[in-house]
């Protein structure tokens, strides 16, 4: 015959699981942030691209080139950023699916899943890192160029 759990139990679980979806609610805005900022990288690597590739040389061709490895590296850091994100996300599920598996099944595990969330959290926090070096690597391209100030 089959086991049928207390509506008190599923509803502690899903009480317990609330921090860890609303850390997902807010995973899920940062990485729409950083698809968004990533497209935009991105669409203005291929414009600078296009602007090397046809001029030969001068001030014009040096800095289309400083600032298109100013990109890359902006991509790499919000690639970074994407995969912590998502890692934080994972994590946070894990966390979720735990609390389930242990109030169902009675498992005393309650040490390994702090562990995880605290993985998930931590995995977060090197994910926003990220993304404000990005945002200060970001800075370096929107100053005025001093030959135009002066």
């Amino acid at each position: 015959m089959p086991v049928f759990f207390q509506v008190s139990t599923i509803a502690q679980t899903i009480q317990l699981s609330l921090a860890p979806v609303f850390m997902l609610a807010a995973i899920g805005q940062i990485l729409n942030v950083l698809a968004g900022r990533l497209a935009r990288v991105i669409d203005r690597a291929r414009i600078l691209e296009e602007r090397v590739l046809g001029t030969e040389s001068g001030a014009d061709r040096a800095r289309d080139v400083w600032e298109l490895k100013l990109l890359d590296e902006r991509m790499s850091i919000i690639n970074a950023a994407l995969f912590l994100s998502v890692s934080s996300a994972v994590m946070a599920c894990v966390v979720i699916a735990l609390l389930f598996i242990a109030n169902i099944a009675k498992f005393h595990i309650g040490t390994w899943i702090a562990l995880v969330f605290i993985v998930a959290v931590t995995l977060l926090i090197c994910c926003l890192t990220a993304f404000m070096w990005e945002v200060r690597v970001s800075l370096r391209a929107i100053h005025v160029r001093k030959e135009i100030l002066s």
